[in-house]
């Protein structure tokens, strides 16, 4: 925080205190100068505390406004009048004009020299410069977590933030990658013209420049890692950056510069170590060395949400697609892929958002139906229930007509099961599937359990279930009348009808305990 005239005068050490001028009070001062000539303004830049003790400031009221006038011409932010040799008090000429001009004027006490009121000045500047290098170095650090967690977006989000301005950068072909702020559009089409200005010179294409128009400024840096051009990126802004502000830029320049000369091969390094820790983390829990989640932007206090997605295709073209999706919400993540599906833990707090719009956006890149669930709200180190959830609520839903189930919107399902253990739920399914189970082992050829999952998920239809079964309507009742002798209940009751239906999504829900990683 800048030194003000007002905070000068708090300092009870210096006894000083505004006769005149108030409303100037809360100007900021640049520095302190000590001078006693009758025109002092040639050897002042602007936003000085000027002390005199009077010498030079003329014996009329008509001579004192003149010279306080100069000093608010000249810029000076204050005058500090000596009381003790000079005179005993501040003139009346001065106070006059400093009430009219708006130029504090303070009344120093003999006690106080001017070397004491300079001292306190740039003791109080350097205090706010070193405020401002800790302030550079905390957002530097927290631009490093940010690319961590989410790569190129979340660093542009991160700078955008840190500058309260908007922010963009594109690539050489003039693609947007990322964006924040609301101003854009303007950021983004600068950009491109400060693209096209270089491409159309020969030799270097890197610049870094200032545009300014009707709107503000526009700060635009080229992006370049290894003497190759990358991009360039653009910061929006109403002033000039000052210097620190400009540091910033630089450091998200670097960043990203080392985002964007990324090999393909440190990227899919990067992912197979993604993809490691995650089934560490689902196997290990809380033996797990937390500095593996910290790489990826998670802690061990860290809550989080389990997402799956199925019919994904080829792994290596959908991991890949994920991780370009994700990167766009500027969101931590781990993922981990197998038998076209995928696995992907999120903070919990973005999960409810993040499911359905991950599920279409992958979707729209692969050009293919995924279908989807998301698991409940966990402890990191037990993310392998959320895991359990999340596939449990894929399965209850349709995936192949691009359905995501929330686990928690199950109902009685995620109330009933989600937190039973795997011997709970193959007791509850032995209760009332135990004796169809028997039945269908002596019998290959016949599933009555999948008759029976058939015909509760087509809500007691028997024609239906029967051509979802590719059998006919005849075949159907028979096995359907072997489940009533087997189970000794009758199917056409509702209250049987959940029983079986609940002991069913048990056995689902106990299938994925044994196949989460």
């Amino acid at each position: 925080m800048a030194i003000t005239v007002r905070r000068l005068t708090q300092r009870r050490d210096l006894g000083l205190s505004i006769v005149a001028g108030h409303e100037g009070a809360d100007h900021a001062i640049d520095w302190a100068h000590a001078i006693e000539l009758a025109d002092p303004t040639p050897w002042l830049a602007g936003g000085e505390l000027v002390m005199t003790t009077g010498l030079q400031i003329g014996t009329t009221a008509e001579e004192q406004f003149e010279y306080v006038a100069g000093l608010v011409q000249a810029g000076t932010v204050a005058l500090a009048f000596d009381t003790g040799t000079t005179f005993e008090r501040v003139p009346d000429g001065i106070r006059s004009a400093g009430d009219e001009l708006g130029l504090p004027i303070l009344a120093v006490p003999a006690s106080t020299p001017f070397i004491a009121i300079t001292r306190a000045v740039i003791d109080e500047l350097t205090a706010d410069q070193v405020r401002g290098v800790q302030r550079v170095v905390d957002q530097q650090e927290n631009f490093a977590r940010a690319t961590l967690r989410g790569g190129i977006p979340a660093v542009i989000s991160a700078l955008g933030r840190a500058l309260s301005s908007t922010v963009a950068v594109i690539d050489t072909d003039d693609r947007v990658l990322a964006a924040h702020g609301s101003d854009a559009a303007r950021v983004v089409r600068l950009a491109r013209q400060c693209a096209e200005s270089a491409r159309s010179r020969s030799g270097r294409r890197q610049t870094s420049k200032v545009v300014a128009d009707d709107d503000g400024y526009c700060t635009i840096q080229s992006v370049s890692a290894a003497q190759e051009l990358h991009g360039y990126l653009a910061v929006s802004s109403t002033e000039p950056l000052p210097s620190s502000e400009r540091l910033l830029v630089a450091h998200a320049v670097s960043l990203v510069s080392i985002e964007l000369g990324k090999p393909a091969k440190v990227v899919d390094t990067e992912q197979r170590l993604r993809a490691a820790v995650t089934q560490a983390l689902l196997s290990l829990g809380d033996h797990l060395d937390v500095s593996l989640l910290r790489y990826f932007g998670f802690d061990a206090d860290s809550r989080v949400a389990a997402i799956m997605l199925t019919n994904v295709g080829p792994l290596l073209t959908a991991e890949r697609q994920t991780a370009a999706a994700l990167a766009g919400h500027s969101t931590p993540y781990l993922m981990t892929a197998s038998a076209n599906e995928l696995t992907i833990i999120v903070p919990a707090e973005r999960s409810s958002e993040l499911g359905s719009q991950l599920q279409q956006q992958v979707s729209a890149q692969l050009q293919r139906t995924l279908g989807g669930g998301l698991g409940l709200p966990a402890p990191i180190f037990t993310a392998s229930l959320s895991v359990r959830q999340a596939t449990a609520a894929m399965r209850a839903g349709r995936p192949q007509t691009g359905q995501f189930v929330n686990f928690a919107d199950l109902g009685t399902f995620s109330l009933l099961l989600g937190s039973q253990s795997a011997e709970e739920l193959q007791t509850l399914e032995q209760s009332m599937l135990g004796a169809l189970d028997v039945y269908d082992a002596a019998h290959p050829a016949i599933s009555l359990v999948a008759t029976l999952t058939a015909f509760l998920d087509h809500n007691g239809q028997t024609e239906v279930a029967a051509a979802t079964l590719g059998v006919h309507r005849h075949t159907m009742r028979n096995r359907l009348n072997k489940v009533v002798e087997l189970t000794g209940r009758d199917i056409d009751s509702a209250h049987v009808r959940a029983e079986l239906w609940i002991a069913v999504k048990a056995r689902e829900l106990l299938g994925t305990m044994h196949e989460a990683p």
